[in-house]
């Protein structure tokens, strides 16, 4: 009796399984918890899957509307259709979608804006109540909020008459003006200027009073190099260190050509402005300057058309001179003095630059036939420079003769998706149309 009565004591005083009560007490809201995060990572890859579907959306109806291939009272409709197509998610339920177009005012662009809404069944936090986790996301596409200052500097060298080359520029050229232009919405909203460029390059007649000009370095009379160079001008005479053999006197500058050279280094490849002797532009009579001047930043169409058509070819390859003059004409300073920017709008400052050979000569290097490897090597401080004030430059390239790619022309560019290598004349319009598109391409904003 005195054994029994002992183990019931012990009994009642043992705690050694309050662990499976407690274990008991615990499970519910333990799987509660590891359940709930099994069903958040399928509603949150579910959900990635809709965002990543509403951008494609987005960007595909924004295309549409601004191509004129749908109207807006479609947006909603056909957006509901490519979701459908692109939508796989086996595990979404109660899906919806809808798409919503605001015009442009002001200085802010178009937008199309997409949403979509769904929910998954959970496996587990039904068990607390909760049988579905719903999720949205959506996606806008905005354009035209960005302006355009697009600079055209085309090759006008000799060779440029070969191959049917400038033939095919002068309409490609104007394609791309006319679809450049179509992306303004208020005038002003697209800007183009034209340089064309040979070794010099021409600043228009008109401008022979300016004071960024100096005049030591220019004679009217040619072929008075102490090399014996045929057409070549006093300041490509004197930069590459040979003599002058010609008394200049004070010749009046109405024979001036128009012609301007590198400026001295490293004024060649900066955007200082012009207020001295070493920083102006030299006047230049350059015996194959370039027939068509060089246009500044306009919104007059039929100028600037009419300007490319001006083009033809003549001349050796200085690459350095067109780039940086096409950098001058995006900036608000002497000498081209860009049209004001209006501080509430953003701006995207452009550069494309066509060439069809190899640098040969600039006023310092060369001799107008074989490559230069130090004209390259101005060039490349160059385009390092304009890249670091935000500029996007895009380069092309036609090689008719096999001369090879350029040395500097593919890093020049923004990107290698930026750079156009061609082989036949007939594909320059393809590659202008190709930077119109890039250049128009539509950004997706969350």
């Amino acid at each position: 009796m005195r054994s029994f009565s002992g183990l019931m004591n012990r009994f009642r005083k043992d705690q050694r399984g309050n662990i499976m009560v407690i274990f008991g007490i615990m499970i519910i809201p333990f799987l509660s918890f590891m359940g709930a995060a099994i069903d958040y990572s399928r509603v949150t890859r579910a959900k990635a899957t809709m965002q990543s579907v509403l951008d494609s959306v987005a960007l595909m109806l924004s295309k549409d509307l601004s191509s004129g291939l749908i109207t807006t009272s479609q947006v909603n409709t056909k957006a509901q259709t490519y979701f459908n197509s692109l939508y796989t998610d086996n595990e979404a339920r109660s899906v919806t979608v809808s798409a919503v177009y605001t015009a442009a005012s002001g200085s802010t662009g178009s937008t199309i804006q997409v949403s979509g809404g769904a929910n998954i069944q959970t496996d587990f936090m039904q068990i607390v109540g909760f049988p579905t986790m719903a999720f949205s996301a959506s996606s806008t596409a905005t354009w035209g909020a960005n302006l355009l200052r697009v600079a055209l500097v085309l090759d006008n060298t000799g060779s440029m008459a070969q191959s049917g080359k400038m033939a095919a520029l002068q309409p490609a050229a104007k394609n791309l003006v006319t679809q450049l232009s179509a992306l303004a919405q208020n005038p002003g909203d697209v800007y183009i200027s034209v340089i064309p460029f040979e070794i010099d390059v021409n600043v228009n007649k008109t401008n022979v009073n300016a004071t960024w000009l100096r005049w030591d370095l220019w004679d009217p009379s040619a072929n008075h190099c102490s090399n014996g160079w045929s057409g070549i001008a006093m300041a490509e005479c004197k930069g590459h260190n040979y003599t002058w053999n010609h008394t200049v006197g004070t010749p009046a500058k109405s024979l001036w050509n128009g012609c301007v050279s590198d400026r001295d280094q490293s004024y060649d490849v900066s955007s200082t402005v012009p207020s001295s002797q070493a920083t102006n532009f030299p006047a230049n009579q350059e015996s194959n300057c370039p027939a068509a001047a060089i246009l500044p930043l306009t919104t007059n169409w039929t100028t600037v058309n009419s300007t490319i058509d001006a083009m033809s070819p003549a001349g050796g390859t200085n690459q350095t001179i067109g780039l940086l003059w096409g950098w001058l004409s995006l900036l608000q300073q002497s000498p081209m003095s860009a049209p004001s920017e209006n501080a509430n709008y953003q701006y995207q400052h452009i550069i494309i630059l066509f060439t069809d050979g190899l640098n040969t000569a600039d006023r310092f290097y060369g001799n107008a036939s074989a490559t230069s490897t130090q004209v390259d090597n101005r060039m490349t401080t160059l385009c390092s420079a304009i890249k670091q004030t935000g500029v996007t430059i895009y380069t092309v390239q036609i090689d008719t003769d096999g001369a090879g790619q350029s040395a500097v022309l593919p890093a020049c560019a923004s990107g290698a998706g930026n750079f156009f290598m061609l082989t036949q004349a007939s594909q320059i319009n393809a590659a202008f149309a190709a930077i119109g598109t890039s250049i128009s391409q539509l950004r997706v904003a969350r």
